[in-house]
């Protein structure tokens, strides 16, 4: 999104910082074949999705993995972090953020 200009570098920082300040759930770690990212884009102005992306979550640790390299330096965002919290089964919402600019809501799911 950052690159996409839908998030400055600030607001992805603070996004991803504010990961560490949600209580999460835990699944078993071996339901990880079946577990899945869901990534939701509303407009808030219709009401109606823009985006209803599931993403399985065996290719979400493995290009956290392999991205890492590529993402700058955030200050207070640990992508090793989060990556071991998804292997460990973490679940419920994990980015909630509203876009003003955009008039969009974009949230983050892990289940």
């Amino acid at each position: 999104m950052v690159e996409e200009g839908k998030l400055t570098a600030g607001e992805a920082a603070r996004l991803l910082s504010a990961l560490g300040k949600v209580e999460r759930k835990r699944a078993p770690a071996a339901d990880i074949e079946s577990r899945w990212l869901r990534v939701r884009v509303t407009d808030l102005t219709t009401g109606k999705p823009k985006v209803n992306v599931n993403i399985p979550m065996r290719l979400v640790n493995v290009g956290l993995r392999v991205g890492a390299r590529f993402i700058p330096d955030m200050e207070g965002v640990e992508l090793s972090d989060l990556s071991k919290a998804l292997e460990e089964g973490m679940t419920g919402k994990i980015i909630d953020v509203v876009d003003e600019q955009d008039n969009e809501r974009v949230e983050i799911f892990a289940e």
